[in-house]
């Protein structure tokens, strides 16, 4: 068999996803995620305007030599959008790979390592009040593991921290639009203070351990705001609260800052939810200077990539916290609950449960059970899109928020 159409899909059910199919000449179809927050269309017109025509004609069986033709022969390696494409044509094979099998993906990945996969949710509030109500509603759900963002006096809307009334359901999405709804002209902008923030955070900590205990695992993301130095300072001054990770607390471009961070706590690190590739953590895991790798399936090269990282992490006793918030389409939440089952060093999953509308867009099959995920049985990746439904929601554009400090330079998120 040989693959025979490539078709892109850009729909909007709440928020923007790419989707890419892949029908081979006996009608199998694969499924596979492009989505890049912000900048969906670019990842859209690789696909059709440059990958598309050479796909055609090839054999859907040789993914290993699919990916090397893919990223080593256009000249211009790595990036967002080139990975995050090469993922999507990767899914879509390792999709047709397992239907054609009859199994669901993780059994060709070397079948299942564990029951099910630990998943931590994401819960915020303006104030320690409105964050206590949601990790309540989450350890009620079943959750054992929880990422706590929260608002900081003296500042306005915060990326990651959504502004949900009390009991109403996390529905938290960064890339905005205008306010009526239709495509946003330009990013918003944020106010950011590093040092009310590293005042305000040990004390919301204090708190949720009074509240809550030492069994429930708190997570807690940087968002990529601190410099070295007060990432260093602030992983120590958290330490009496035992995190189960402190996620991109420096900018991830500079590996050698957690050499820093490393020297002066034991509070454990994640990074990379937006790394792409494995060279950007070559350093970050020779010299063991995190704990978790935080990469997509979708924006890193997808599950070969993924697999090929998480082998390398696991020689040096990293485990994976594979990326998975809602700009990641079902297509890619089921990519990585497969690879996350099969592997061994497999950490924890970040879980945001897609919307109703998006769930009515792609029919899944993974499931969630008192705090665990699984990837389910259906053959392949166990999603379809149901291109119709698709067709009635059209592309949106929105942009992710961009932060100033309070003297009005502009400054990580």
């Amino acid at each position: 068999m040989t693959i025979e159409n490539v078709t892109v899909n850009v729909t909007s059910p709440g928020r923007n996803f790419v989707t890419l199919k892949i029908v081979t000449s006996d009608g199998l179809i694969g499924w596979g995620d492009a989505t890049l927050n912000g900048r969906e269309l670019a990842v859209a017109s690789y696909l059709s305007d440059h990958l598309a025509s050479i796909l055609v004609g090839r054999d859907e069986d040789r993914i290993e030599d699919t990916w090397q033709f893919l990223y080593r022969s256009p000249y211009w390696r790595r990036g967002p959008v080139t990975m995050a494409a090469i993922a999507a044509v990767d899914m879509a094979l390792w999709d047709i790979k397992a239907k054609k099998a009859g199994v669901p993906l993780y059994q060709l990945l070397g079948g299942a390592s564990r029951e099910g996969l630990r998943a931590y949710c994401h819960a915020s509030g303006s104030d320690y009040a409105a964050l206590k109500d949601a990790i309540t509603g989450y350890v009620e759900q079943g959750f054992t593991a929880v990422r706590v963002q929260t608002g900081v006096p003296g500042l306005g809307q915060i990326y990651g921290v959504a502004s949900n009334k009390p009991g109403a359901r996390y529905d938290y999405e960064p890339a905005k639009r205008a306010a009526d709804g239709s495509a946003a002209s330009a990013p918003t902008e944020e106010s950011w203070d590093t040092h009310a923030y590293l005042a305000h955070m040990p004390g919301v900590f204090e708190s949720i351990r009074a509240d809550f205990g030492t069994d429930l695992r708190v997570l807690h993301d940087g968002h990529h705001r601190m410099s070295p130095i007060e990432a260093a300072r602030f992983a120590k001054d958290i330490e009496p609260y035992k995190l189960f990770w402190l996620e991109d607390c420096t900018p991830g471009e500079d590996q050698t800052a957690l050499r820093l961070v490393r020297q002066y706590s034991t509070t454990p690190l994640a990074i990379g939810e937006v790394f792409n590739s494995v060279y950007d953590y070559q350093t970050l895991i020779t010299e063991r200077l995190i704990d978790y790798v935080r990469s997509a399936v979708t924006h890193t090269g997808g599950i070969t990539a993924m697999k090929k990282l998480l082998d390398f992490a696991a020689i040096y006793g990293i485990k994976s916290g594979i990326h998975g918030p809602t700009d990641i389409s079902p297509v890619g939440m089921a990519a990585a609950l497969h690879l996350g089952l099969a592997i061994h060093n497999f950490g924890i999953q970040e879980y945001m449960p897609h919307n109703t509308t998006t769930l009515e867009v792609f029919q899944t099959s993974f499931t969630f059970d008192n705090g665990f995920l699984h990837p389910g049985e259906t053959p392949g990746l166990g999603v379809e899109l149901d291109e119709d439904a698709a067709s009635t929601f059209e592309y949106t554009k929105a942009y992710l928020p961009a932060n100033r400090l309070t003297d009005g330079t502009v400054h990580d998120w």
